[in-house]
């Protein structure tokens, strides 16, 4: 990838930039107990050695019961809007967000899918090459959260194990009390734990915690992307300059006995 392919992609706006490690909503519901980015990622950051991770983009599906409002919170994330007068989603549908990481552009992918049983099979197709599983319940409505295993196990059951970021929220936080939103937590955060899983409430009607959580999991998806991408050249890169970002294989030495020259791999 050259530096000038990197700089064709257009200016992200001022508040998609994640210049530090996004914080989580308890230390107890979290995946990552830290607040900053891993060393390695940050060292390629910094000497802009990030290979392709620039120009990827990670895939999110939003899984959960119908009515709990999952269409609400991507579109309170991604227009700043909320529609009282809900519409059922049909199959599923998508938006693309980009972002701006640790001076890396980055884009997610968010999958918004049918909560109804008679589009399952629809949806449970663009389950697959997930990234992040974000499988969300009505705080308001504690079936829905015990729902909540069965359609994680149905996407988990599209991708290879140990590949996707699971997080667990609890929507329409704004209808339910204080002392509901509390005992209904501390249940979600004991089913998270068991689900391996990062929990959070929020509310798509006011946007409470809405940008904290995407943030979060921007930030997330980012790191393991940027990790596997190091892990997967787990080689010496070139440091972007204006030709191409090459990859000089560490296995490749030289060999006075042969005159073709030692190999290399474009990133």
């Amino acid at each position: 990838m050259s530096y000038d392919m990197l700089h064709l992609v257009p200016p992200v706006s001022k508040d998609r930039v994640i210049s530090h490690f996004p914080k989580c909503y308890k230390p107890e519901a979290c995946l990552e107990y830290k607040d900053y980015f891993h060393p390695d990622v940050k060292n390629a950051c910094q000497k802009r050695t990030t290979g392709t991770v620039g120009l990827k983009m990670s895939k999110v599906v939003v899984v959960g019961d119908l009515y709990v409002g999952k269409t609400s919170l991507i579109n309170r994330f991604c227009k700043d809007s909320f529609d009282r007068d809900y519409k059922a989603t049909i199959g599923v549908d998508f938006e693309i967000e980009r972002f701006e990481i640790a001076g890396i552009p980055y884009n997610l992918q968010i999958w918004d899918t049918a909560g109804q049983e008679k589009f399952k099979c629809i949806a449970s197709a663009y389950y697959r090459g997930a990234q992040v599983i974000v499988t969300a319940f009505d705080l308001g409505d504690i079936q829905t959260l015990e729902h909540t295993r069965q359609w994680l196990q149905d996407a988990l059951r599209e991708n290879e194990p140990n590949s996707a970021s699971v997080f667990l929220v609890g929507t329409k936080k704004d209808i339910v009390s204080v002392a509901d939103c509390e005992q209904t937590e501390r249940d979600a955060i004991r089913l998270a734990n068991e689900m391996q899983a990062e929990y959070w409430s929020v509310s798509a009607k006011t946007g409470e915690n809405v940008k904290e959580f995407f943030f979060r999991v921007a930030a997330l998806a980012f790191e393991m992307s940027m990790l596997k991408e190091l892990e997967k050249n787990n080689a010496h890169l070139a440091k972007i300059g204006t030709g191409n970002l090459i990859k000089l294989d560490g296995s490749s030495q030289e060999n006075t006995n042969n005159s073709d020259p030692p190999s290399i791999n474009c990133c």
